[in-house]
């Protein structure tokens, strides 16, 4: 199994860049990690998918690299030196929205929930295959640019189940009139789910319309991101149905 910590890993990409290199079409990716292999190893597999890479070892680097370099994409380790990803994804979101990669060494759902909650869009845990890393940020840039078209297109009208209302062309959301900060992925799970308001949607169906992604192995990120989506919106209005997925409550008529 490809691991991270493997040169194996960067060389074989590296060989592969000639054939993928367009992928990335030139898309600028923030690496932030303080392990030396194991950055060295993303670096050289996002570079042969033909992103331009830039790399950053402490919270403090990170935070002036990003500011610097205006990155499309963040790739962000949760314990650094200096202060801690989340620090860092806090102060970069303050600067201006990019997407964001997080990394954790502990499969701990609570670094994950605070992960989502300060901005991030998406988290893996160590020790992580590199084809996995790379066809996650290939997804998240790829729903970047759908929210931005999609923004970019008004759509008539605001939805409205009961007291929650979702207003597509602005990608904003209220709750009894009072609005909610979501992160572009909690929105897209958000809109996903009021498609088909009280029909049960599976987690691999939310996995392959948010985030394009078909692996049964990713059904714990759609877990997170329903329970910060939850903290958000009101845990009554996401119905958990055991062993199948979720369906968005609305008011009875």
């Amino acid at each position: 199994m490809e691991q991270t910590h493997t040169s194996h890993s960067g060389s074989t990409a590296t060989s592969q860049s000639g054939s993928t290199a367009t992928q990335g079409a030139q898309r600028r990716v923030l690496v932030v990690e303080d392990d030396p292999t194991i950055v060295d190893a993303i670096a050289a597999r996002l570079r042969a998918e033909g992103f331009l890479v830039q790399t950053a070892g402490d919270g403090p680097a990170a935070v002036d690299t990003a500011e610097a370099w205006q990155p499309d994409l963040l790739i962000l380790d949760i314990m650094l030196p200096g202060f801690d990803g989340l620090e860092v994804c806090r102060r970069v979101q303050a600067q201006r929205p990019v997407p964001v990669l997080m990394l954790t060494a502990r499969d701990d759902e609570t670094d994950m929930l605070v992960g989502l909650g300060v901005g991030a869009d998406d988290y893996m845990t160590k020790p992580f295959s590199m084809r996995e890393l790379a066809a996650r940020v290939h997804v998240l840039l790829r729903r970047m640019e759908r929210a931005a078209l999609a923004a970019a297109t008004p759509r008539s009208g605001v939805l409205r189940l009961g007291e929650l209302e979702i207003d597509h062309a602005q990608r904003r959301v209220r709750v009894r009139s009072e609005d909610v900060h979501l992160t572009p992925t909690e929105f897209d799970l958000l809109v996903c789910l009021a498609n088909t308001p009280r029909a049960v949607l599976s987690r691999e169906q939310l996995l392959a319309e948010v985030w394009d992604w078909a692996d049964a192995s990713g059904t714990r990120t759609v877990d997170s991101h329903i329970k910060a989506l939850r903290r958000k919106i009101g845990a009554e209005r996401i119905r958990t149905v055991h062993g199948v997925g979720y369906a968005l409550e609305t008011p009875t008529p």
